[in-house]
């Protein structure tokens, strides 16, 4: 097999459950780390600071720099990377995507571990070894670390606002319409997949659409939820790409933000963005109209005041995200189907203006 396999990251540390901030002390020191930075996104310290401090330096870690991301400006994050002393031997992230894009940008730079604490479950951004960072004032991707370590507090993931579970939702979805673009492209000897990057995204989305709940703040829907967005990030690592949790639904929600001065969490754009593509693959179109509807994600959108014709300037826009990919949304043809799709689906026109 050689010349086809390669080596891949996966995470040393994987904590998910209740009382977890509590405990990240004990939990970061199967890593052997002697002095770490911690770095938390706006409004984080004052929440889960002192607990977090207090942990850490209970199990005799020591703490060389506190700090908060404000921006993810891709020039100052990597001046920032730079200026971290040689005695720091890991970066530790908490909060939302933006703090944690930003430090598993660093750890990249300066191949540092990286220990990523979610606050918040708005997209597999927390688990995956790619960050959105802005270049030039707009939202772009670029090669970043894989977290050596994963830690979420289920109880702290239940706390946040009901946006970024729906945004969560939506990106883990997406794994389906995914796949079936990824196929297309192998089909079209434009790509070659990975079979077995193919077979976690499958096990993770599958095992989440099947989950029964009452409540998306249900403590089992957001483990199988946390879990599901962390073998996301295992399978881009694999693939060696997004390909396995990213196709035409992803690049439609980038071209929104391309164009859009106030863009929706990306996670709630791709869950849209999944509905329309199901439709166009006539693919698993009714498994993903219900969970969007079960869990409310719909209901959610309809309150958005998001626009039709943006999706479909964006449908229109979507090949130009990443030319050198072979979705359902290079093909002409199919994009007319999916901007018709817009303008006559129920739903869409329920929850669009």
């Amino acid at each position: 097999m050689k010349g086809i396999s390669h080596r891949i990251a996966i995470p040393l540390i994987l904590e998910v459950g209740n009382n977890k901030i509590y405990n990240i002390g004990q939990i970061i020191k199967k890593g052997n780390f002697k002095r770490v930075s911690l770095y938390f996104g706006e409004g984080i310290y004052e929440l889960f600071g002192e607990t977090i401090e207090k942990s850490i330096k209970s199990s005799n870690i020591e703490i060389e720099a506190v700090e908060t991301v404000k921006n993810i400006d891709f020039d100052e994050i990597g001046t920032n990377a730079f200026k971290i002393p040689a005695e720091v031997d890991a970066l530790i992230g908490i909060g939302g995507g933006k703090a944690i894009d930003a430090v598993k940008y660093m750890a990249f730079l300066r191949k540092l571990p990286f220990i990523s604490v979610p606050t918040s479950t708005s997209n597999d951004g927390f688990s995956s070894p790619v960050a959105s960072l802005l270049i030039n004032g707009k939202r772009t991707s670029v090669p970043a670390k894989t977290p050596d370590g994963i830690v979420v507090d289920i109880d702290v993931i239940k706390g946040s606002p009901e946006k970024f579970i729906y945004s969560g939702i939506g990106d883990l979805v997406s794994n389906i319409t995914a796949l079936y673009d990824w196929k297309f492209e192998e089909e079209n000897h434009k790509s070659i997949i990975d079979d077995f990057a193919v077979m976690i995204s499958k096990k993770s989305v599958n095992s989440f659409v099947r989950t029964d709940f009452k409540s998306i703040k249900d403590e089992v829907f957001l483990k199988e939820l946390v879990d599901s967005l962390t073998m996301n990030g295992i399978a881009m690592e694999i693939a060696g790409n997004s390909s396995p949790a990213s196709g035409a639904e992803h690049l439609i929600s980038h071209a929104l933000d391309k164009f859009l001065p106030n863009p929706q969490l990306h996670g709630i754009q791709v869950g849209v963005a999944t509905y329309i593509m199901s439709k166009v693959h006539k693919h698993r179109e009714e498994r993903i109209k219900k969970i969007l509807s079960d869990t409310g994600f719909f209901n959610y959108v309809k309150g958005l005041n998001m626009k039709k014709s943006d999706f479909k300037r964006a449908i229109s826009e979507a090949h130009l995200i990443k030319p050198a990919r072979y979705t359902y949304l290079h093909v002409e043809k199919n994009c007319e189907t999916a901007k018709e799709i817009v303008d006559t689906d129920e739903i869409l026109r329920n929850i669009l203006v």
